[in-house]
C-alpha cells in the first residue's frame, strides 16, 4: 500500500528529511517584529492576558504551501488554555490570500489543525510550512483553502515551545488552541481578518480528533465565533482501541507518541518511574524525532518492552496518581462523540452547525470500529452530519483523497447553503 512504501523509504532513509535554512520573511507590518526564538521561547511561569490573545508575530514566507497563492502570512505566538484549565502558549500561522474577498461579508477562515507530524521541536507546523523542517504533506490541502479566498489560521498544537513536549492526542488542548488561533488572526497587525467573518473547522487524523474538539468545545469556549461547518477525516475517537491496533504494528510509532503526549500534559501521573533502559530510551527518541522517523525507529514495537514490570496496556490504564485517578479515565477523557448534542440538548458539548466525518475504505492505521463509532455517536445525538467512507484509498492518502470535499464542503457552510446529513 501507498503508505507502507512511504514508511519503508522512511526506515531506510529517516536522514533525509533535516533541517533547512529558513528563506527570508517579508517586511514586518508595524508591531509584529518578533524574531523566530521569541516566538518559539519557553512560556513564562504566568500567562499573561487571555485566552486568544496575541502574544508576538512575525511574518512568514510559507514556501511548503505549493501554487505560489500571492497571501500575506505570519507565525504568531498566542494564549491558549491547557486540558486543567490553565493559560499556556501555543503557536500556529495565520495566512491571508492577497486576492480580494468578493463573495459577500466578511473573509472566512478555516480553522486548521495538521496531521501527526512528530514531538520533536523541529516538526512544528509552523516551522514546517515555513520551509524550516520537511516532514510533512498537508501544504496542498492549505493551498484548496486558500485558493478558494479563505484565510487559514492553522494551530501547531500546544507542546512546541523551548524545552516543552507535544501533548499529541489531548482532546481539551487540542480544541483550544484550534479555537484561539482564529481569535489570534484577528489580531494581527496589519492584517484584514473581522471577528464577524465565518469560521469552519478542518483536520486529518491527529488534526481530524482536534477537528471534532474544536467543534465539542465551539459553543462552551469561544461562542462569539460563527462556526459555520467542521470536517474531520481519519478520527481515532477512540484511544483505547487505537492503542490496541497500534501496540506492536508497522505503525506503533503513533502509540509511542500518544504515550509522551498523555505524560506532557500529565506529568504527575506515573510514568517515567516505571521505564526500563530501553524505556528511557525510547521517550528520548520521539522528543527528538518528526514524523517518519518516530515510524521508522519504532517499527512493530510493543509497550510491554519499555517498562521494567512489562506493563501491558490494559495494566498501564489501572495505574493511579494523585487523588486516585488511573490511566485508564485520563485515556476515556480524550474520546469523541461522548456527551455531544445539539444547541436544545442537556449534553456538555452542543455542536449547532454540520459535521463533515469521513474515511478511507482501505484504512489500515485507525480501527474502522473507531472511526465509524464516532459518526454514529454523532448522529445518535441529533447532530447533522454528513458520513463518507468510500475513498479508494488507506490512512494517508485519504488526507489528499477527501481534500476537495472538504473544502467544497466548508465553501458551501460558508455560503450559507443547507446540507441534509446522511445518518
Amino acid at each position: 500500500m501507498r503508505l507502507r512504501a512511504v514508511i519503508t523509504s522512511a526506515v531506510l532513509g529517516a536522514a533525509l528529511a533535516v533541517p533547512v535554512a529558513a528563506p527570508p520573511a517579508a517586511a514586518a507590518p508595524p508591531g509584529c517584529t518578533a524574531n523566530d526564538a521569541e516566538i518559539y521561547a519557553a512560556p513564562p511561569a504566568t500567562v499573561p492576558g487571555k485566552p486568544g490573545d496575541l502574544l508576538a508575530c512575525r511574518p512568514a514566507k510559507l514556501t511548503n504551501i505549493p501554487g505560489d497563492v500571492p497571501m500575506k502570512a505570519w507565525k504568531v505566538r498566542y494564549v491558549s488554555t491547557d486540558a486543567k484549565g490553565a493559560k499556556n502558549v501555543v503557536t500556529g500561522t495565520v495566512a491571508v490570500p492577497d486576492a480580494a474577498w468578493t463573495k459577500g461579508g466578511s473573509r472566512p477562515t478555516v480553522a486548521f489543525n495538521p496531521g501527526t507530524l512528530g514531538s520533536g521541536l523541529q516538526c512544528a507546523f509552523s516551522k514546517q510550512l515555513a520551509g524550516q523542517y520537511v516532514d510533512m504533506y498537508e501544504g496542498g490541502n492549505l493551498q484548496l483553502f486558500l485558493k478558494a479566498g479563505y484565510a487559514v489560521a492553522a494551530t501547531d498544537g500546544a507542546g512546541y515551545l523551548d524545552g516543552q513536549v507535544h501533548t499529541y492526542m489531548i482532546g481539551a488542548n487540542a480544541g483550544h488552541a484550534l479555537l484561539d488561533v482564529v481569535r489570534t488572526s484577528r489580531q494581527v497587525p496589519g492584517g484584514t481578518l473581522t471577528a464577524d467573518g465565518k469560521v469552519g473547522i478542518s483536520g486529518y487524523s491527529e488534526g481530524g480528533a482536534a477537528a471534532l474538539w474544536g467543534a465539542q468545545l465551539a459553543a462552551s469556549y469561544a461562542p462569539e465565533l460563527d462556526v459555520a461547518g467542521a470536517a474531520a477525516g481519519g478520527v481515532p475517537g477512540d484511544l483505547k482501541l487505537t492503542a490496541k491496533q497500534l501496540n506492536g504494528s508497522f505503525f506503533a510509532g503513533f502509540l509511542a507518541d500518544a504515550l509522551i503526549g498523555l505524560n506532557a500534559a500529565y506529568p504527575e501521573m506515573p510514568f517515567t518511574e516505571l521505564m526500563n533502559d530501553k524505556g528511557a530510551q525510547a521517550i528520548k527518541d520521539v522528543k527528538s524525532n518528526c514524523l517518519f522517523g518516530t515510524l521508522a525507529v519504532f517499527l512493530g514495537a510493543r509497550i510491554e518492552n519499555f517498562t521494567t514490570d512489562k506493563l501491558s496496556l490494559e495494566r498501564l490504564y489501572a495505574l493511579k496518581g494523585p487523588g486516585g485517578v488511573t490511566w485508564g479515565e485520563i485515556v476515556d477523557r480524550q474520546k469523541l462523540g461522548v456527551d455531544v448534542g445539539t444547541p436544545a440538548s442537556a449534553a456538555k458539548y452542543k455542536i449547532g452547525f454540520p459535521v463533515f466525518q469521513y474515511r478511507g475504505w482501505l484504512e489500515e492505521i485507525i480501527p474502522h470500529e473507531t472511526e465509524d463509532g464516532t459518526r454514529q455517536a454523532y448522529c445518535a445525538a441529533g447532530i447533522n452530519t454528513t458520513w463518507k467512507n468510500t475513498y479508494p484509498t488507506e490512512h494517508l492518502s485519504t488526507d489528499w483523497g477527501a481534500a476537495g470535499d472538504v473544502a467544497n464542503f466548508l465553501g458551501d457552510r460558508f455560503e450559507g447553503k443547507p446540507v441534509q446529513g446522511d445518518c
